[in-house]
């Protein structure tokens, strides 16, 4: 592990291809459990490029009314999400210093074409918690810059299998998805890229 930039640790190749193998095949129950969805954007309603669903007690969620924000059940079937997945778990216990488990995983899917703009990760209510990331799939250019949305940035690939944490100084820091490589990864049959992030959203 090291760090990209202060409070971003990086760790390559952290999932051998056959943990990569049942970590997808645990997200396949997920998504019947908790189909994906299109999350809108607060007022505009604007789809995200990206499908979505969670996995653990609490989910993130977003649309027109209500904007962003955690919940209990899936936006479309009110059933609850799908269990943490084993090794989305032991990652967080392996890299994470805050003594607290997860409550909500991200299950991102990015095809060939979507993106994921700067944005800050603060929908949470303890900052001290870091955001922990696993990619899965199609290799990824990620862009991270500092607390303001106009500083510098710095850009470098993702691969799959790699993991990331923000914690520290790049806990708030504008981070985003430019491009997806197709073809970069025999992983997911169909192409495409799964990021999971998993979260701390209440204050223990």
């Amino acid at each position: 592990m090291h760090e990209i930039v202060p409070g971003l640790v990086y760790a390559p190749d952290y999932l051998s291809r056959e943990e990569q193998d049942e970590l997808v095949a645990d997200l396949r129950e997920a998504v019947r459990i908790a189909p994906l969805f299109t999350p809108r954007m607060p007022r505009t309603g604007k789809e995200f490029s990206v499908r979505m669903t969670n996995c653990g007690p609490l989910g993130w969620v977003s649309d027109r009314e209500r904007g962003y924000r955690y919940q209990s059940t899936h936006p479309e079937t009110g059933a609850p999400w799908a269990p943490i997945p084993r090794l989305a778990q032991r990652t967080w216990d392996d890299l994470s210093p805050y003594k607290h488990p997860p409550e909500a995983c991200l299950v991102n899917f990015y095809d060939g074409s979507a993106r994921m703009g700067l944005h800050q990760d603060r929908d949470e209510e303890d900052f001290d918690a870091p955001v922990v990331s696993l990619s899965l799939g199609d290799s990824c250019l990620f862009r991270i810059g500092g607390t303001e949305r106009k500083g510098s940035t710095k850009s470098f690939k993702l691969h799959s299998g790699d993991a990331m944490m923000l914690t520290g100084p790049a806990r708030l820091a504008f981070h985003g998805v430019d491009r997806i490589m197709g073809g970069t990864s025999t992983l997911l049959p169909q192409g495409g890229r799964l990021n999971l992030t998993l979260r701390r959203v209440t204050k223990a």
